[in-house]
């Protein structure tokens, strides 16, 4: 029998374990499942023409699911769900890509090179790894013994197939970065930027030391830059969408049925005698404390039921941040803060601070003489957010609002309708409706208010519904017909990941690019629900015109014209100093030396940051040598070298080889990542996901 045979029929039982390890690799037989469930493609993509089926990505997504919840011990919110899914595409994106390269070099494992893997001197860690003891021993005769254990044949059969893809990925590896190497000169240039200090003695001619008064720009010099740049005008392709959104948001029936819910809890709680604290235990997605909690805390339906409560009491459910509550109350404690109540109308819009004030004083007498404050609030007040309200501001504390408005709140009667006063915001016409000085102490049993499944279906639904409706009868007819609002994206780029006014998406970017105009989307899932989107406009690759573009460029031609004038300056002082630095002070006051103190290439200056222009210059100046004026990034600078640590040559010779090994992977893991998305820019990738996730 051969030996491969032989191994396959001795399968170790440990050897189950490493399946986890290649579930990548595996290839998954098709199924016709969804077919038989609605004829609905079974591939969730193509990969150059290599079919990726459903069932072999949903299989890579839930053992990616099961590892992430063995790393974190805790399940995987549904938030998490889309990058999991798109990192679990990319994988599989990038070993079909990897597979196919194998095919087209002729790479191949032999069955003789597995054997030697897993039976040689050194077998694969994952392997061998029950096997080591305590101190770091491998014990080949209990490894042996597993592997001939004739009882987890299939087992085996999957350790071969990851050590034949480990060793086609190192063969593919081999091939392509054969030809990467790196150089003496490369090893020696990286220990000098690691190792060599400099110190230089520098003049700065400060770019913002030009006033812009000195500098004209003319159209011609503005057209001279555009020309001369025009590859930064450069405009890649474009869209713009129309889009309908479908928002992710509980219905009415998932609000009964958390409110349906706390009834029933209370009830047990009132009627049946459960303890409170064991229905928090049970029920609360907030855990069970005892909290001494201000107004700031209370919607004002529970405040209300809680200031009229008595000690003992359990009260709601009620509105409340985390959805709706059910609270024990057990007292009040006195607060070393006030808390105050007030409503305001805001009166700004008169023009003039006159008007303001007569307008005010004609709103005050009307409530003096018993109208509404609320109807006028709503009427009169600059302020939206509390006019809707009737002018209510809710509970507030002091250092919450402008001194003015505080010190009447706080000082005022409560009940009283106060005259106007007047803060940076314009005239307060201000009511105290409540005053509090004290604190509530509750334990709470919260629920929130959660989109089910169902609602969730309905939503996507509606979208579904939508866009083939739209698809048959016209985008903006059909969604004025349904009475769905129409919002539009501005211009994006391919290269966006994220849709402008909808979010991050990149199969809608992807989607929007490989599609015409007035083409109709299927629903794509957002962070705010499901969108059906119309490609409004496609505009190809294009240069901005001139005239658009010609102010914003104004300040970086104004800036190019400070460095031309700096450079004749700089020239004209350092020829005056006869090349040397230190008089240059003397010829122009308001120069000075400079000192940088120690740096590296591979560092910063100090003061400077990493200016390359300066940190070349100091590399290949000798100590004691002055430059002529120079370029960098905040002016032109004259320098001169006044320390340089010497070439070690020992340390290099200790270093050398580390350093060599570390540019070598450096380049090999660039060359990799450069290679593989060319390959996915080259390749030919269908993506119908969005067919299966909502994408």
């Amino acid at each position: 029998m051969p030996m491969m045979e032989r191994m396959r029929s001795l399968a170790p039982a440990f050897i189950i374990t490493v399946g986890a390890l290649f579930v990548l690799f595996m290839v998954i037989s098709d199924s016709n499942v969804l077919e038989a469930l609605g004829g609905k493609t079974n591939y969730i993509g193509k990969v150059n023409g290599k079919e990726i089926t459903y069932q072999e990505f949903q299989t890579a997504l839930d053992r990616q699911l099961e590892n992430l919840k063995q790393q974190t011990g805790q399940d995987i919110d549904e938030s998490q769900m889309d990058q999991i899914r798109e990192q679990v595409w990319e994988s599989i994106v990038n070993q079909v890509l990897i597979e196919q390269a194998v095919q087209k070099f002729g790479i191949t494992v032999s069955d003789e090179e597995i054997k030697e893997i897993i039976l040689g001197e050194n077998p694969p860690d994952f392997l061998k790894q029950n096997f080591v003891d305590s101190l770091g021993n491998f014990n080949r005769q209990l490894y042996e013994q597993a592997l001939f254990d004739p009882r987890n044949k299939e087992a085996l059969v999957q350790a071969e197939e990851f050590v034949r893809q480990q060793r086609l990925t190192q063969k593919l590896q081999s091939y392509l970065l054969a030809g990467i190497v790196v150089t003496e000169d490369e090893v020696k240039q990286k220990f000098i930027d690691q190792n060599i200090s400099m110190e230089a003695d520098y003049v700065l001619f400060d770019v913002n030391s030009v006033p812009e008064s000195e500098i004209q720009v003319t159209d011609a010099d503005l057209k001279s830059y555009f020309d001369k740049n025009i590859n930064l005008y450069k405009q890649p392709p474009q869209r713009k969408l129309q889009f309908v959104l479908f928002p992710n948001v509980p219905s009415a029936d998932d609000t009964n049925l958390v409110l349906k819910n706390l009834q029933n809890i209370l009830r047990k709680i009132k009627e049946e005698g459960a303890d409170f604290k064991e229905m928090v235990d049970i029920y609360s997605e907030i855990p069970y404390s005892r909290d001494t909690l201000s107004v700031q805390y209370f919607t004002p339906e529970a405040l209300k039921l809680i200031s009229s409560a008595n000690p003992g009491d359990v009260i709601g459910p009620v509105a409340a941040p985390q959805g709706f509550t059910i609270y024990k109350f057990f007292g009040k404690v006195p607060s070393t803060e006030t808390f105050a109540r007030a409503s305001h109308i805001l009166i700004n819009q008169k023009g003039s601070d006159e008007k303001n004030l007569e307008e005010a004083n004609k709103i005050y007498q009307r409530l003096i003489a018993g109208e509404d404050f609320g109807k006028l609030a709503k009427e009169f007040s600059a302020d939206p957010g509390s006019g809707k309200n009737g002018g209510d501001l809710g509970f507030f504390t002091k250092g919450m609002m402008v001194k003015e408005f505080e010190d009447a709140v706080f000082n005022g009667k409560v009940g009283e309708i106060q005259k106007p006063v007047k803060t940076s915001y314009g005239y307060h016409i201000i009511k105290v409706t409540d005053r509090i000085n004290y604190k509530f102490v509750v334990e709470r049993l919260s629920m929130q208010v959660k989109q089910s499944a169902t609602t969730k279906d309905r939503i996507y639904n509606q979208a579904n519904d939508f866009s083939f409706l739209a698809n048959k009868n016209g985008f903006e007819s059909e969604a004025k017909l349904m009475g769905y609002e129409i919002r539009e994206t501005p211009l994006f780029s391919e290269q966006s990941v994220s849709v402008p006014a909808i979010g991050p998406n990149k199969q809608l970017v992807k989607y929007s690019f490989e599609n015409s105009v007035n083409t109709v989307s299927p629903p794509f899932k957002t962070p705010s629900g499901y969108v059906v989107v119309r490609i409004a406009e496609a505009l190809g690759e294009r240069f901005t015109p001139f005239d658009e573009v010609k102010v914003s460029m104004k300040p970086a031609v104004i800036r190019e014209k400070k460095f031309e004038k700096l450079e004749k300056t700089a020239k004209e002082v350092y020829s005056k100093a006869g090349g040397d630095i230190y008089k240059i002070p003397q010829i122009r006051p308001d120069l000075t030396i400079q000192q940088t103190g120690p740096f590296t290439a591979q560092g910063t200056i100090p003061n400077l940051g990493r200016d390359y222009a300066f940190i070349n210059k100091a590399q290949s100046l000798e100590v004691g040598k002055t430059t002529e004026p120079f370029k960098g990034m905040r002016g032109y600078y004259i320098m001169r070298l006044t320390k340089k640590t010497p070439f070690d040559k020992d340390t290099y010779s200790a270093q050398a080889a580390t350093i060599k090994m570390q540019l070598l992977n450096e380049k090999k893991a660039r060359f990799i990542n450069e290679w593989l998305e060319q390959m996915k820019k080259d390749a030919k990738i269908v993506d119908n996901r969005f067919m299966f996730f909502g994408y």
